[in-house]
């Protein structure tokens, strides 16, 4: 217990001092968003860069910004860890309360000890609680009366996708599904193995994302890679760094794109109908690289992780390197900021909010690889004719106070039955709610009548 206590001091102090010896960013984080974010050359040193955001929570009456003309409430307070929204089609809000899972390879070394201090430290890197919790809001108020635990003994859950009256749910090694009833509170029934997914003691990136096409007969998943820069070996990446389809109807997957660092959020893109995604791109290489992007995700597409970033641009770190997969990379859609943790993705599509309409909210986790901070925010991105048009906008702010502390972190954004946004809060453990300051109250679907043709 004394060496352990020891090894923890010497620990903090190391992050501590490792804290004080960051480089400054050399452009403003503006620089790295948009279609052609600035690509300056690669910094890289014995020490990363390391500005951590230590986790506080919010304090009594304080709340995030937002935007003008909106309002935010809190949805639902006093959960575990809320990572990941779904909003069922009669608008019941899932929400997985889930942490990564034990993964002793990833922490070995000084350095991995180093990185599971500094999560530690940014709020993360918990017990996880291995659930799903059901938020219902019963008279309009855009706050949850009903709270109740839906599906529990899971395995670091993440995505939610229903089908019919098939629930799938994305555990960090494997996809499940679940028989599910509308209006059902609590899911009881054993769920069965639908398909493995990486992971073991390693899986660095253990969140699985799930999303079902319009038609219901596939379903994406999300899987990261098992490291920043391959720096694990390239044998250490089968199956990783990239999004899968899987049939329903055959039971058969494939890799549908790769070469994607860890990407999270997915969504249908209203205008164009196309697959979109957001993707956190490497670290280590400086406080002005690598921008996090959201991009369209084309069948049989590779995005160039490991060997080049953002395009072909190369990355001389990734040993062996491999020129023929470089000349194949595809250039990212829309860069995302450096180091700002995109990792929720909601396409608007309803009326409530007619200014967003087409295009894409996203939740920033924020950085602990750039000095100043970036991210800890929810912006949106318009849309025109199908593609990003026009500079990002800041939805829902404050989450850091003036003394850089994380009031909240968020993650997954979701639309719900009315047409606000719901976003998760980690961090604070709450899930917000953003409507226009005009919404007073709106009609639950639990008001709605059997049979009124409201969908």
């Amino acid at each position: 217990m004394l060496i352990r206590f020891i090894y923890s001091i010497l620990g903090s102090s190391i992050v501590l001092m490792i804290s004080g010896c960051t480089t400054s960013s050399q452009y403003p984080i503006t620089a790295s968003y948009g279609s052609q974010p600035i690509l300056p050359k690669p910094q890289s040193s014995l020490i990363p860069t390391v500005n951590i955001a230590p986790a506080k929570g919010w304090p009594k009456g304080r709340m995030p910004t937002p935007a003008q003309g909106l309002k935010v409430q809190p949805f639902a307070q006093g959960l575990d860890h809320p990572r990941w929204l779904y909003v069922l089609p009669n608008g019941d809000v899932l929400v997985a309360e889930t942490d990564a899972p034990p993964k002793p390879e990833d922490t070995k070394g000084i350095r991995g000890r180093i990185m599971k201090m500094v999560m530690q430290r940014a709020g993360a890197s918990f017990p996880s609680a291995n659930r799903i919790r059901l938020l219902r809001d019963t008279n309009g108020d855009g706050i949850a009366d009903k709270n109740s635990i839906f599906l529990e003994n899971l395995n670091s859950p993440f995505g939610m996708a229903l089908v019919g009256n098939t629930l799938y749910v994305a555990n960090t090694d494997a996809l499940m599904r679940y028989p599910y009833q509308e209006g059902a509170t609590k899911i009881t029934a054993q769920g069965s193995k639908v398909l493995d997914l990486p992971a073991g003691r390693l899986n660095h990136h253990w969140t699985k994302n799930v999303i079902a096409n319009p038609a219901g007969t596939k379903l994406y998943i999300t899987v990261g890679s098992n490291s920043n820069a391959a720096e694990n070996g390239l044998d250490q990446e089968t199956g990783r760094a990239q999004i899968m389809e899987f049939d329903i109807v055959s039971g058969k997957a494939r890799p549908f794109a790769t070469g994607l660092r860890n990407p999270n959020g997915m969504g249908w893109q209203p205008q164009g109908g196309q697959l979109w995604t957001v993707v956190n791109e490497r670290d280590e290489l400086g406080s002005d690289l690598v921008p996090d992007y959201m991009t369209s995700v084309k069948d049989g597409a590779f995005y160039g992780w490991p060997y080049s970033y953002y395009g072909q641009h190369l990355d001389t770190r990734v040993k062996p390197q491999n020129p023929e997969m470089v000349a194949r990379a595809l250039k990212p859609d829309y860069a995302l900021g450096n180091h700002t943790a995109s990792l929720g993705l909601a396409f608007y599509a309803t009326e409530l909010m007619p200014q967003y309409r087409g295009g894409a909210f996203i939740g920033q986790h924020g950085s602990w690889n750039r000095k100043p901070h970036s991210g800890y925010k929810v912006i949106f991105v318009p849309f025109r004719s199908g593609q990003p048009a026009g500079e990002p906008q800041d939805v829902l702010t404050g989450f850091l106070s003036d003394k850089d502390q994380a009031y909240g972190r968020p993650v997954g954004v979701a639309i719900d039955f009315s047409g606000a946004l719901l976003v998760a809060d980690d961090v604070g453990d709450v899930i917000w709610r953003v409507s226009p300051i005009a919404q007073t109250t709106y009609e639950s679907p639990m008001q709605v009548p059997k049979g009124s043709g409201i969908q």
